[in-house]
């Protein structure tokens, strides 16, 4: 539509110029409207076909001169196809093109006996005025374009780079999710499996006290197992961008889990070493996963294990955690005694912030000690 409004203005403006016959051996006839009318239509193809249209209304305006007919201007006539090849990424061509006529309508009327003066100071000016105005105005649209779609790329990468950030942080989400429904229900299947035997044998040994001090340490194991999974399965109902959840256990819990332990049979004692300090959130809910995945192995793995005990050393840019049980210990890092995978899973949680941790066996048990930073450490979604 604005291309067959381009042209019909084109037209127009050539056939008023025609008509107004200020000159030229030939009178305006249907040749030269025709002309006229020729102009307008190259004005269809000059998006698909820009040098097409540049040539044509070059070479046109060329035979329409030699034609004699009445002039009609130079810039005019050819400003339309001047501006659509600049604009279509032509614009040398466009000036060469302008260039070109303006030395070859000035040799013609020069010879023909216009006077220089009055070339130079009136009809030049004007026809050079319009055509580097054309050329000068579709090189600006076509570079305005292109910086209008070199910034919405910008904006296409930006989404897709947000895009690909929510689904990393979904994915350490959903780790982080499966590591904690691994250590609440590792930690809490263990201590009952262990009561439940223990309960068994007492009923079998006619010990009613024993057997009731057994279902009790189940029903407690599993009201906080119960809490526990409420609040990690609350996070699969809340919108992401809610308040995070508030941590399960920290480093003031740990004598929960001591506690727990050493009613799940294996005695089990926390020691704090050097002066105790608020730590970052996500150190200390990583230090407790850590020490209850520690101790479900202990429980469950420690051969011959008479007791366990955690150490909490605080260091002016660090924590340490260990867990030490006086089972036999086993040769290798603990993956054939079972505890592999479990420690695959504290070494990742370590890692995510910027911790190591390391196993040590010997003839006296089996150590888990983990160093976590306190600066520097990097805030994922969750730990």
């Amino acid at each position: 539509m604005l291309d067959a409004c381009l042209g019909a203005v084109v037209s127009l403006v050539v056939a008023v110029a025609i008509t107004a016959d200020v000159g030229g051996e030939r009178g305006p006839d249907l040749g030269a409207y025709l002309f006229a009318a020729g102009l307008g239509l190259l004005m269809l193809v000059r998006r698909q076909h820009p040098v097409l249209a540049l040539v044509a209304t070059t070479v046109g305006l060329c035979g329409y001169y030699i034609a004699d007919y009445p002039p009609i201007g130079l810039a005019v006539p050819v400003a339309a196809a001047l501006y659509s090849a600049a604009e279509h990424g032509r614009p040398v061509l466009a000036t060469a093109v302008a260039a070109f006529l303006l030395v070859a309508s000035s040799f013609f009327r020069l010879r023909e006996g216009e006077q220089l003066a009055y070339l130079l100071g009136y009809e030049l000016p004007w026809s050079v005025a319009i055509m580097a105005g054309a050329v000068a105005l579709g090189d600006g649209v076509r570079s305005r374009r292109i910086r209008n779609e070199q910034q919405r790329e910008r904006e296409r990468d930006l989404l897709e780079a947000s895009r690909r950030e929510a689904a990393r942080r979904i994915e350490e989400e959903r780790l982080g999710l499966a590591r904690d429904l691994h250590d609440v229900l590792a930690h809490t299947t263990t201590i009952i499996t262990l009561q439940a035997d223990v309960a068994r044998e007492a009923l079998d040994d006619h010990d009613v006290a024993a057997a009731r001090a057994a279902l009790e340490v189940i029903r407690t194991a599993g009201g906080q197992a119960t809490g526990e999974l409420r609040s990690t399965l609350a996070l699969l109902r809340r919108p992401a961008e809610e308040t995070p959840r508030a941590p399960t256990g920290g480093l003031e819990h740990l004598g929960r889990l001591a506690a727990a332990t050493t009613a799940g049979g294996l005695p089990a004692a926390v020691h704090v070493h050097g002066e105790p300090a608020p730590v970052p959130t996500v150190v200390g809910v990583t230090a407790y996963r850590i020490a209850q995945e520690a101790l479900t192995n202990a429980v469950r793995h420690a051969a011959g294990a008479t007791r366990v005990d955690v150490h909490v050393t605080y260091r002016p840019e660090s924590v340490e955690i260990s867990v030490r049980d006086d089972g036999r210990g086993t040769a290798g890092d603990g993956h054939g005694d079972g505890r592999g995978h479990g420690l695959t899973g504290m070494r990742e949680r370590a890692e995510l912030i910027g911790g190591t941790l390391t196993t040590r066996t010997s003839a006296t048990g089996f150590e888990v000690s983990a160093t976590l930073p306190l600066r520097g450490s990097p805030e994922p979604g969750r730990a």
